[in-house]
């Protein structure tokens, strides 16, 4: 699907359909594709917005799980969003995490989907091998439990931006940032309901990582999709968006 890129002050997004607003927050090699079957469902029940999170854009100084944060938390003042269901996926539900901590009031629940901020593979110690297609293929596939999933267009979306020195040196510094940005022993403090959507196959961040996360976050609940991987809104969107919209029907009608 192609969607509107809109553009407010120097922030672009999506935005689709009317209701509470779902901000979806993408990962270190996100992109809106991840995002088509949420947004073709829930724009009829809810205000979809994805921000572009300009994680290749930003200066190296800000440059990590912090400063896309506060971009996250600018971007909801100058939309104005209040109440809003923040959703992440990977890098994206460790952003999420870190302004929900930082400022809760914006935020009326939490979605996460394997999210970093506990523990994650990272691409492996070689990597970027930049120039290598095969490699790069092979690691996006890994990223899902179906390898199909990873279609030329997405791998080839994956290797031009590791074929870019620049590029390759903000995403080392994003992934070093999202592992010394561990969030153990400040979980405990968020109070917002919080559904957890985890890939019973997910490599990246196992399972365990979601029973962890399950653990240490007190109002929150956990679902696993079998036969799934690391992006399980984009696996198997049918049983994400099932899962999702049960969770927030129950916030509308306790």
């Amino acid at each position: 699907m192609q969607y509107e890129i809109k553009q407010k002050e120097k922030f672009r997004f999506v935005e689709e359909g009317t209701g509470e607003p779902l901000i979806l927050l993408h990962g270190l090699f996100g992109a809106l594709s991840n995002f088509s079957g949420l947004i073709e469902y829930f724009r009829s029940h809810n205000r979809v917005i994805v921000p572009l999170l300009p994680l290749l854009d930003m200066d190296i100084l800000h440059t990590s799980v912090g400063g896309l944060a506060k971009y996250v938390n600018r971007f909801l003042e100058t939309l104005d969003l209040r109440a809003v269901h923040l959703l992440g996926n990977s890098l994206g539900g460790h952003v999420a995490l870190v302004h929900t901590l930082k400022n809760p009031e914006r935020v009326k629940s939490l979605i996460l989907t394997g999210s970093s901020g506990l523990f994650e593979n990272g691409m492996g110690d070689s990597y970027p091998r930049r120039g290598d297609y095969e490699y790069i293929k092979n690691k996006t596939a890994l990223t899902f439990y179906d390898p199909a999933v990873a279609t030329k267009e997405l791998v080839d979306e994956v290797y031009s931006i590791t074929n870019n020195r620049l590029k390759v040196i903000k995403i080392i510094a994003l992934a070093k940032s999202a592992i010394r940005n561990n969030l153990g022993e400040e979980l405990n403090q968020i109070s917002k309901p919080t559904l957890l959507i985890w890939g019973n196959n997910d490599t990246i961040t196992p399972p365990f990582v979601g029973h962890e996360f399950n653990k240490l976050i007190p109002n929150s609940e956990l679902h696993f999709i079998d036969k799934c991987g690391h992006a399980p809104m984009m696996e198997v969107p049918d049983e994400f968006n099932k899962i999702l919209h049960g969770f927030l029907n129950k916030l509308q009608h306790p």
